[in-house]
This record gives structure tokens, C-alpha cells and sequence, in this order.
């Protein structure tokens, strides 16, 4: 007879597969998406409450310093994103600029103080000083401005008012005889030269910043026969009476450093060039026109010295030019915090992530939230090892249901510390454990009385194996 071989032992059935699922990946989709919608969001917020603003900027000569200085402003506000624009208009004279102005025209201009000023027109900022110096050839001293009166005087000036500046403040009547006594020099044309011509006296009004850089009054000084400096000693009485003149101080070296010119502080008089808007310019306009003007002092400057020490303008009710509501918010208000600045966007911002995040939490909470698995869903798993222990026919597969058994535990003592699995059902888990864990107990005891049965399992698996 043929010796029959021994059936071979059946290997333990596999364990159910087991999906795991995490809500990881969903909460990292949602974070960022709540991010991206609120900065989206924030931005367009920003670019629908800054919308641009154009302002019409009236000018006088395209090569003259109040059109320099527009397209300076112009460029400064494009260099630090402000919406503000500017449309920058040349005419042929200030005056001409600033009757464009008071049309209503232009949103914007330049004056000096002694011009006709437009009723409507508020200041954002005092851009420069003019000073009136008055100077005699040699040592004639001019002793008081009655006797300057007497005298036949040229007036030097950038400004085609400034004629009809120094016939009223010395009150100077428009008579032929006063027409022939004060008038206008010619450009460029050296102090000696209007000595000589017949002039005693002449009248120059130059801006503060420029005379710093000038040398014509030193190298005059030096090499043109010399000047006299002559004070104005009625300057506190004339900028009483004249609103638009204020009182000003030629410092000591001021003309000259060598010599000296003058020797001493001299009293004089001036005027102010401002940068005016319309009165119904927004507060909000003119307040950010003003931060911009003042936090950008030396990218405005112009390269003569114009505008190289931009004032706050003058907020008191009986300023000659009061000052526009938004310029002197901001003046008034000069230390604004960053919150101040961007509230608005950050409240905005707040709102967006505050909604697009509980849209974004109702949807994982209803719709696409894997709910944490149940204790007792963990049984069925443990049960699942019992039910393939009665296919355990040696202690190596006795060893392999108890390392499954153990892993399930470890899985739920994690999970349940790390919010993946839920409490649901945990006596029935803690149940269903012990009775696998006794029962595989159980069936090594058994294996381990019955070693005939054991052994033959093992022949059984070796002839299997060969």
C-alpha cells in the first residue's frame, strides 16, 4: 500500500482589512483655504475702499519750482502706493494757476502769500519762507523804512508780484513818480551793476533754503565792492498789518560766512509759499496728502532748496490761510498708531476669517468630518482574533493572534488619548479583550497538555513545507 501524505495545516485566515481614516488632512485643507479666502478677501477690501483719487495739481511755468515740485509729490505718492494721483496742469504764470484754481478747476496749487488768495483755498503745508532783504552798496546804511521810501528801489524776486509787494508794504502809492521809483531788475543782473544804474536800494526776496546754498552774495561781498545788510525796524508792526507778511530773522554768516554778512541777527519781514487744496477736498484726502508730504520731507526737496524744510501748516483759527480739516487732523494727531492707520482692514480681515472660518467649521462638522471611531467598533476587530483562534493549530499561530491582539490594544490606548477614537463602547472593547486574551490563554494551555497533537501539527506542517 502507498503511504498517503499528511493533509497540510491550514494557514490562519487573514484579518479583516480595516480602512483608517483621519480628519488631518481635512483640517490642514480647510486651515489654509480659511487663510487664503480671508487674504483675498482683506485685499480686495483694500483696493475697493482705496480706490484711486485723482487731484488736478494747477502750476505755474513748467519750469518753475511749483511744477518741480508736483511732479516730485506726483512721483512720491506712485512710489509709496498712495491712491492719491495727481494731474499735473502747466500755465503760464502762478497767477494764471491760481485763477484755474478758483474755478474750481484744480484741486490743488501753489501760492505765495501776497498773491490773491482764492477763498476757498485751505493749506496742507507751508513748503518754504521768503525773506526781504534789503541791501545799500558800500557802507550807506539805510536807517529806517521811511527813509528807504525816498530812495529809487530794484526789486529782485522769483515772483511777478513782487513789484506790487514792496509798493504796499512801504505804501508806496501806484503813482507814475512811485512806478519810476520801484521797479522790477532784470534777471541775473549783478548788485553792482544796479548800484551803478542808479538804483539805492535794492529789494531782494529769495527763498530761505536757497540763500543757504548761494554763493552770490559772498563772492559780491568779496569781489563786487561790497553791501550793506539793512534791518526793517517796523517788521512786528507790519506783519500786525499785513496778514500776509510774517516776521523773519537773517541769522548771523546767513549771506556770507567771509566776511561775515550779516555781523548780527537782522529783523526783516517775509512771506510763505503754501501748498493749498480746495476746501472741498475730502478729510480723508487731504489728511493722507499731508502724511505723505510730511513723511516724505527730503524726497520732495527740490535741488535748489526749495521745500527742503516743509513746515506743519498753521492750525490756529486766525492763521492767514487756515489750515484744510484733514491736513490738521493729521498735524493734530501726528503720532497715529499702526492701528490707527489699519484698523479698518484689520477689522475687515477679522470679519472675513471670523465667517469664511465658521462656514469652513459647519462643513467639516456636517458634511466631511470623519467621526472618531468607537470603542466598541474596535471590538468587533478583537472578536474578529477569536473567531480565527479555532483555526490556531500550534503555538506559532497562538503567538501571531496574541501580537494582533496586543497591537488592536495599543491602537485603542493611543486613539483614545489622541481624540481618534471615542469612549462609546469601551466596557464592551474591555470585554471582548479579556475574553480573547483568556481564550487564547486557554488553547496554549491546551496545546501545551496535548503535545502528541502538537507534534503531529508540526509534522503535518513540515511535510507540507517539503
Amino acid at each position: 500500500m502507498s503511504a498517503e501524505a499528511p493533509t497540510p495545516m491550514p494557514a490562519l485566515p487573514p484579518p479583516r482589512a480595516r480602512v483608517v481614516k483621519s480628519n488631518r488632512a481635512q483640517i490642514i485643507i480647510f486651515s489654509i483655504l480659511t487663510l487664503i479666502l480671508s487674504a483675498a478677501t482683506v485685499w480686495g477690501g483694500r483696493v475697493w475702499l482705496r480706490n484711486s483719487e485723482t487731484l488736478v495739481f494747477a502750476v505755474g511755468d513748467a519750469n518753475g519750482p511749483e511744477a518741480r515740485f508736483a511732479a516730485k509729490l506726483k512721483a512720491v505718492l506712485k512710489a509709496n502706493s498712495s491712491r492719491l494721483r495727481l494731474k499735473i496742469v502747466p500755465n503760464p504764470d502762478n497767477a494764471k494757476a491760481l485763477a484755474q484754481f478758483d474755478r474750481r478747476d484744480a484741486g490743488l496749487a501753489i501760492l505765495r502769500t501776497d498773491a490773491k488768495v482764492p477763498p476757498r483755498a485751505r493749506t496742507i503745508a507751508i513748503l518754504e519762507h521768503d525773506v526781504v532783504l534789503v541791501l545799500s552798496p558800500g557802507g550807506k546804511k539805510i536807517k529806517s523804512l521811511s527813509d528807504l521810501k525816498k530812495k529809487k528801489i530794484a526789486v529782485v524776486g522769483y515772483s511777478e508780484n513782487s513789484v506790487n509787494f514792496v509798493r504796499s508794504a512801504l505804501e508806496i502809492s501806484d503813482s507814475p513818480d512811485a512806478a519810476q521809483r520801484v521797479q522790477q531788475a532784470p534777471p541775473n543782473t549783478p548788485f553792482d551793476k544796479l548800484f551803478a544804474s542808479g538804483f539805492s536800494a535794492v529789494v531782494a526776496i529769495e527763498h530761505t533754503s536757497t540763500i543757504m546754498k548761494d554763493k552770490t552774495y559772498e563772492q559780491f561781498a568779496k569781489h563786487g565792492g561790497g553791501f550793506t545788510l539793512n534791518a526793517i525796524d517796523s517788521a512786528k508792526a507790519l506783519a500786525r498789518k499785513f496778514p500776509a507778511i510774517s516776521e523773519e530773522t537773517v541769522s548771523t554768516g546767513m549771506l556770507s560766512s567771509s566776511p561775515a554778512i550779516p555781523d548780527d541777527d537782522v529783523d526783516t519781514i517775509g512771506l510763505e509759499w503754501l501748498l493749498v487744496a480746495q476746501s472741498q477736498v475730502s478729510t480723508s484726502t487731504a489728511s493722507e496728502l499731508a502724511r505723505v508730504v510730511y513723511e516724505n520731507k527730503a524726497e520732495l526737496a527740490l535741488d535748489d532748496g526749495f521745500a527742503s524744510k516743509i513746515e506743519p501748516a498753521a492750525t490756529d483759527k486766525d492763521a492767514f490761510i487756515i489750515a484744510h480739516p484733514g491736513a490738521a487732523q493729521y498735524i493734530n494727531d501726528d503720532t497715529k498708531s499702526f492701528m490707527d492707520r489699519y484698523s479698518d482692514m484689520m477689522y475687515l480681515g477679522a470679519g472675513a476669517l471670523s465667517v469664511i472660518g465658521s462656514i469652513f467649521a459647519a462643513i467639516y462638522t456636517k458634511i466631511t468630518r470623519v467621526a472618531p471611531e468607537k470603542a466598541s467598533e474596535l471590538a468587533i476587530r478583537i472578536l474578529d482574533v477569536g473567531e480565527r483562534m479555532e483555526h490556531a493549530m500550534c503555538i506559532d499561530h497562538l503567538d501571531e493572534l496574541q501580537d494582533e491582539l496586543e497591537t488592536i490594544l495599543r491602537h485603542a490606548v493611543i486613539g483614545l488619548r489622541d481624540g481618534t477614537i471615542s469612549s462609546d463602547g469601551l466596557d464592551t472593547f474591555k470585554l471582548g479583550y479579556e475574553l480573547v486574551r483568556d481564550e487564547i490563554a486557554l488553547r496554549r494551555d491546551h496545546l501545551k497538555r496535548h503535545p502528541q497533537q502538537l507534534e503531529d501539527n508540526v509534522v503535518v506542517v513540515k511535510a507540507a513545507s517539503g
